[in-house]
């Protein structure tokens, strides 16, 4: 299981929002470059970056900040946010970025969505930002009128290569996470999943540790790393401990 430290970028800053609220935001440092760094060298196997700006104006905000943190690392970063067209998808690729997670254009264009995912095999990935099981789009603020059940076999179909799940209601909240849902998502696709929202303390990382053998790729975690509620080098530790009794 991966364990993705996030880093989410407004206004230049690395910053965290409760349930991706744009005004309730938390300044947690002014160098994303520098966190990037931080994470690697806590020993993080990836970065997942955020362009807030880009998610809610619609197109990138941050794309030579992206590209000096990618040029930074000798990790893989993986990105979301304000990805809307087959150019911007090709760009942030070629700027370093190794895989893409799209969500407003997979779930309103499929068609354009299908093309970036022909063109880019194994690179992209689709976000699924749920609030009481409805999926929200443009940085969370539209209902996109579908839930998860209704667009999980068009977006395998598409050649999407994994999901990014995420319980708005959680997000930010350290309130744990929606493990029906998630259990749920895991019954009905057999796409890779990532979850986020809501992990809070190592107990949370390794109540989902056995979900790895049901599809889960890995957990993002933003607020409780940075609040320090969630020490991500002993995370990391009982990830590796847990992989080696297992090997």
């Amino acid at each position: 299981m991966i364990l993705f430290p996030a880093v989410d970028i407004k206004d230049g800053q690395c910053v965290r929002l409760r349930q991706g609220v744009a005004e309730d935001v938390t300044v947690f440092s002014p160098d994303p470059q520098a966190m990037a760094r931080h994470w690697a060298g806590l020993g993080a196997n990836w970065l997942h970056l955020v362009d807030l700006d880009g998610a809610f104006s619609g197109k990138p905000r941050n794309f030579e900040l992206i590209a000096r943190i990618c040029a930074g690392l000798t990790i893989p970063v993986q990105l979301g946010g304000g990805i809307r067209d087959a150019a911007t998808a090709s760009a942030y690729l070629e700027a370093g970025v190794r895989r893409l997670i799209i969500g407003t254009l997979a779930l309103a264009d499929p068609e354009a969505f299908a093309a970036i995912c022909a063109a880019h095999p194994g690179r992209i990935g689709v976000s699924l930002d749920a609030a009481d099981g409805r999926l929200k789009v443009k940085g969370w603020v539209e209902d996109a009128g579908l839930t998860v059940d209704d667009v999980l076999p068009r977006l395998a179909a598409a050649g999407a290569a994994f999901v990014v799940y995420t319980d708005i209601s959680r997000d930010g909240m350290q309130t744990g996470v929606n493990r029906p849902a998630l259990e749920r998502l895991l019954e009905r696709t057999e796409l890779p999943v990532i979850v986020a929202g809501g992990v809070a303390t190592l107990d949370d990382v390794k109540a989902l540790y056995p979900y790895g053998a049901k599809g889960l790729e890995g957990v993002i975690t933003g607020r409780a790393i940075y609040a320090g509620t969630l020490d991500f080098g002993e995370a990391m530790a009982f990830i590796a401990q847990k992989s080696e009794e297992a090997a």
